[in-house]
């Protein structure tokens, strides 16, 4: 029998995979990158670098990325305390910034990205 987790991990994958297929298309990128971008950071822990599609909302030099499900999920757990580091595609550049993430009352957890000027 398979490993259970496996089978998440290959849907999470090959949905990413997909969401950026989405985001390079000619007909429907457009509109999809104004709602997902791709975010770039290097994890505490390994040093490897990672990036992953993620829905986001702009204000001026503020990002804010909303964490559906973060019980299952890791990336956000690198800018947690202190934060750190983050690199985000927006309008076919890619941007730095510093990001924290916050788990609010109720569980939810919400990644603020200041942008490096």
């Amino acid at each position: 029998m398979p490993n259970q987790r496996s089978f998440p991990k290959r849907a999470a994958g090959r949905f990413n995979s997909w969401v950026l297929a989405m985001r390079s298309s000619p007909r429907l990128g457009r509109l999809i990158r104004r709602y997902l971008t791709v975010v770039t950071y290097t994890g505490r822990r390994s040093g490897r670098t990672f990036s992953t599609p993620v829905a986001f909302r702009r204000a001026g030099d503020t990002v804010t990325i909303d964490v559906m499900l973060p019980d299952s999920k890791t990336w956000w757990r690198n800018f947690a305390d202190q934060g750190g580091p983050i690199s985000l595609e927006l309008d076919g550049v890619d941007r730095t910034g510093h990001a924290v993430a916050h788990r609010g009352k109720a569980g939810r957890v919400v990644v603020t990205v200041s942008l490096d000027a």
